[in-house]
């Protein structure tokens, strides 16, 4: 299996890396377009602010490119967000693959949410053997509303989606490659879809 982490400058690639080697696949860093175009399998990450990473995914023409794979995908934390119509976070046009707006929380709860929170409502493959309220990692100030789309969800101050998925496109909000066993399972499911 050819399993592809897009690298475009915002991601927490490493760990991401790592955690696919300890479930036996050597995934391929690169911004190669016809390598990832030729993947079996591609990760989208992010880290840091949308209208940067935004904007490195346009410099390198990645931004056309990603809304047209035909293979099964994964967008981690703000990968997920870049998949999505728009953000608030600097006011960003987003990739347009999963049909929803990222809000930032409100001031009524800490801001960012960091650490440990429940998933529920889980309806997806990706899910296959994880149980409803397992904890997950996660780390964000930007949120998907909930929406058709939504594949689980968070509970932090309001509901909100913390997975979704369209056709062959999958996005999470946590990072399954920091959630222990249960986020390993979740990584293994996506190399099983």
């Amino acid at each position: 299996m050819k399993l592809v982490i897009i690298d475009y400058g915002a991601g927490n690639i490493k760990s991401i890396q790592f955690a696919f080697k300890r479930l036996g696949v050597d995934a391929v860093l690169t911004n190669n377009v016809d390598e990832i175009k030729n993947a079996d399998k591609v990760i989208f990450p992010g880290v840091g602010e949308a209208s940067s990473a935004m904007r490195k995914l346009r410099e390198s023409g990645l931004d056309s490119v990603i809304p047209t794979l035909k293979q099964p995908v994964l967008g981690i934390c703000l990968g997920m967000q870049l998949m999505c119509n728009s953000s608030e976070e600097g006011n960003t046009k987003g990739l347009g693959i999963f049909d929803v707006a990222i809000k930032r929380f409100s001031n009524t709860v800490k801001v960012p949410q960091m650490g440990w929170n429940t998933i529920t409502d889980l309806e997806s493959d990706l899910f296959e053997g994880v149980k409803e309220n397992e904890y997950m990692y996660l780390v964000h100030s930007y949120y998907a509303e909930n929406c058709a789309e939504a594949i689980a969800t968070t509970t932090y101050g309001i509901s909100y989606a913390t997975a979704l998925q369209k056709d062959n496109f999958y996005g999470t909000q946590f990072h399954p490659e920091k959630s222990g066993v249960e986020g390993e399972k979740i990584l293994k499911n996506f190399l099983e879809l």
